[in-house]
């Protein structure tokens, strides 16, 4: 069955984590990626940032860390030092026939090498060239080096994040890198779109703390229409009330009242009728004034019941609830095995059974594939410098 992105061509000059997912992603469509990776570093610096390891049929750790592994299938490794005239060239020829070029070197890192956009435009004029960097290519931080958790810091996310009166504390996955990799792929794909349309490439110029700073959503523009500046307020929201996580009788659950009704079906369920028709929590704003008082009422009551209790009551009045999954009860969930978002290949250079997780992405006509696991470092030179990969 034919895939969206199939035919397309992906020269990848990017690692760690913001590229790789934006082409691991591309990839997962279809597309024909090539993962360029530096013999002298023997390639992506992720591949050493284990434990765990794939493990290979000997048993032994491989190149594959779970890192790794996180953003790197669909692809083929081609190991190219780019810092000799030989790599540079071995660039140039596959760069004049690639669809897509994305790197995250430093702004300028590239030009010294004539691997720039403005150098390979030449060679391709239909190219679209996706820059990655920490803060843009312009602006007075353009030259600063870039990575998830100072674009964390730098873009406001860590001073939202976490308790009242603990410290500013990072999201627990790399989210301003995942994050930049999606606005890249977006990017691309309208400049796709307007390269099909026109015949003219371009440029497309992405920084970590943009696509942090875009993330702000809500608490950005509160802020900017308010003057006030946000604060932490651990697992609560803060336009919502009561929404945020409760503590029952030997658990947690998440209770997201978004609405009025919602919030009257709540009271009726922890026989706290009078709380709905009180006027300091009648109405969403009112909660929102009045936040402290209001769980200082619902606290204990949560914390006389199970969690099992709180979501099969609340699953009943049409409230939202949930539970707090640890990372393994995620896995063991059928939600996931019925969604497949865990998958598994065999890894033929090793032998090494490699489990990911899935793309989220469902399509009717062109669903995603899994045909390569993630590459061992350099394991598809040969295959690609011997003969034209793209011919």
């Amino acid at each position: 069955m034919a895939m969206a992105l199939e035919g397309l061509k992906v020269l990848d000059l990017s690692r760690i984590l913001a590229g790789p997912t934006c082409t691991q992603l591309l990839g997962d469509l279809g597309a024909d990626v090539l993962k360029i990776e530096n013999p002298v570093t023997q390639g992506d610096d992720t591949r050493s940032w284990g434990p765990p390891y794939a493990e290979g049929q000997d048993g032994e750790a491989t190149d594959l860390s779970a890192y790794f592994i996180c953003a790197n299938r669909n692809k083929r490794s081609v190991a190219v030092d780019i810092a000799t005239p030989e790599g540079q060239e071995t660039i140039r020829k596959l760069a004049a026939k690639a669809d897509i070029v994305i790197e995250n070197f430093k702004p300028g890192g590239l030009k010294k090498y004539s691997l720039d956009y403005a150098c390979l435009k030449e060679v391709n004029p239909e190219v679209i060239y996706c820059s990655i960097s920490g803060y843009g290519q312009t602006g007075p931080n353009s030259s600063k080096p870039g990575y998830d958790l100072m674009a964390q810091g730098f873009g406001g996310v860590m001073s939202l994040t976490g308790a009242p009166d603990g410290e500013p504390m990072k999201v627990g996955v790399g989210i301003a890198d995942v994050m930049c990799g999606m606005y890249a792929t977006v990017g691309i794909l309208a400049a796709l779109r307007h390269r099909d349309q026109t015949g003219e490439g371009q440029h497309i110029d992405l920084s970590l703390v943009d696509s942090q700073i875009a993330w702000l959503i809500n608490e950005g523009t509160n802020y900017l229409n308010s003057g006030q500046v946000p604060q932490r307020r651990g697992n609560g929201h803060p336009n919502i009330a009561p929404y945020q996580v409760y503590e029952t009788a030997g658990d947690h659950v998440i209770v997201a009242c978004g609405n009025d009704t919602q919030f009257q079906r709540l009271c009726q369920f922890l026989g706290l009728d009078d709380l709905a028709s009180d006027p300091r929590f009648a109405s969403n704003p009112a909660r929102i004034e009045n936040r402290e008082a209001l769980n200082a009422v619902l606290e204990p009551a949560f914390g006389a019941l199970s969690a099992a209790q709180v979501v099969a009551g609340l699953e009943e009045r049409a409230v939202p609830v949930g539970s707090v999954n640890r990372v393994d009860q995620v896995f063991e969930t059928e939600q996931v095995a019925a969604r497949e978002m865990m998958v598994q290949q065999m890894h033929g250079a090793t032998g090494a059974l490699v489990k990911m997780i899935g793309n989220p992405l469902k399509f009717s006509q062109t669903p995603i594939a899994y045909r390569r696991p993630p590459p061992s470092f350099g394991e598809h030179t040969d295959e690609v410098l011997e003969k034209d990969p793209w011919d």
